[in-house]
């Protein structure tokens, strides 16, 4: 064989050695890919960002401080679950009656804002579980022997679309009731003698009492227990899987004790176990020291 045939075979089989091993490779590159794991393609495999809406005028589970700031125990439970889930959570403020047509029209994704768990709005939306229980309580001037009873022809002011409301009318449709956009305009309309007394949520009641307008009113008979609307929870589109996820960060916060130390801050309230042995306890008239506050059972706690 001559040189030259010699050196054009050497070329060749170099030429086949490359291809067979860029063939080898490629195959090798082919079979890891194919055992690879899919990358996940559902929302779990994301971060979550979240627009949570809130109302701003239910002290102290939601309002506006002096610079602006939206603040209050359910914001900072907000923030506690969204730090548990590791999502980011921009908290916005709607006005109430605004607020499930709003988050049906997904302009947030979810509602926390002292929203009871009742059967009409669960027509709507979901709830998750229970992060807090009140009832409602009836508000006049001190000295003034009006009782819940006596309510016939008696202007009465509450929020629109509360569960104070609903009881007015479902109870006492015989009341001349007064329904405002905001807790804040009716106890306006309070002081100013424009109603005689005012239904609400018990906890954002109890809390105007300690303000200097709330000085010469008080609680008229004991609390009210609402048959559907004592628990409050975080609203979501129906079917949303949301719902799971902060069901679950909630029970987090609830074992770890990060929920009770929320609560104790504005609530002081004892722990959850504390909560559960204690029953069945009202608040009546002038006791505007105690404010309920239950996780499992009712309990009254002392309010801070």
């Amino acid at each position: 064989m001559t040189s030259l045939s010699m050196s054009i075979k050497s070329v060749m089989l170099a030429s086949l050695g490359a291809s067979v091993l860029m063939l080898s490779a490629c195959n090798k590159q082919a079979a890891e890919t194919d055992a690879a794991p899919a990358a996940d393609a559902t929302t779990d495999a994301a971060p979550l960002n979240l627009k949570i809406a809130t109302e701003s005028s239910y002290k102290p589970f939601s309002y506006t401080d002096a610079n602006g700031d939206v603040i209050g125990y359910e914001i900072d439970l907000t923030n506690a679950l969204c730090e548990q889930m590791q999502a980011k959570c921009e908290i916005i403020s709607q006005d109430w009656d605004g607020l499930i047509p709003g988050l049906n029209a997904k302009k947030f994704d979810a509602i926390i804002a002292g929203m009871s768990i009742t059967p009409e709005r669960q027509e709507v939306v979901d709830f998750t579980d229970p992060y807090f229980h009140s009832g409602i309580i009836l508000i006049g001037k001190k000295g003034d022997d009006i009782t819940v009873d006596g309510l016939k022809g008696i202007p009465v002011a509450s929020q629109r679309a509360t569960v104070s409301a609903q009881y007015l009318q479902d109870s006492h449709a015989e009341a001349d009731i007064k329904l405002y956009d905001t807790q804040d305009n009716a106890y306006l309309d309070l002081t100013s003698g424009r109603v005689r007394v005012m239904m609400s949520d018990k906890v954002t009641g109890v809390d105007w009492l300690k303000t200097e307008a709330g000085q010469g009113y008080e609680i008229k008979g004991a609390e009210i227990s609402s048959p559907d609307g004592d628990a409050m929870g975080i609203a979501f589109r129906k079917s949303d899987p949301l719902v799971a996820k902060f069901n679950t960060a909630l029970g987090e916060l609830k074992a770890s004790g990060k929920y009770d130390e929320i609560t104790d801050r504005y609530f002081g309230t004892s722990t959850t176990a504390a909560a559960q042995t204690a029953t069945n306890n009202t608040v009546t008239a002038g006791e505007v020291d105690k404010v309920v506050v239950q996780e499992g059972d009712k309990v009254d706690v002392d309010a801070q």
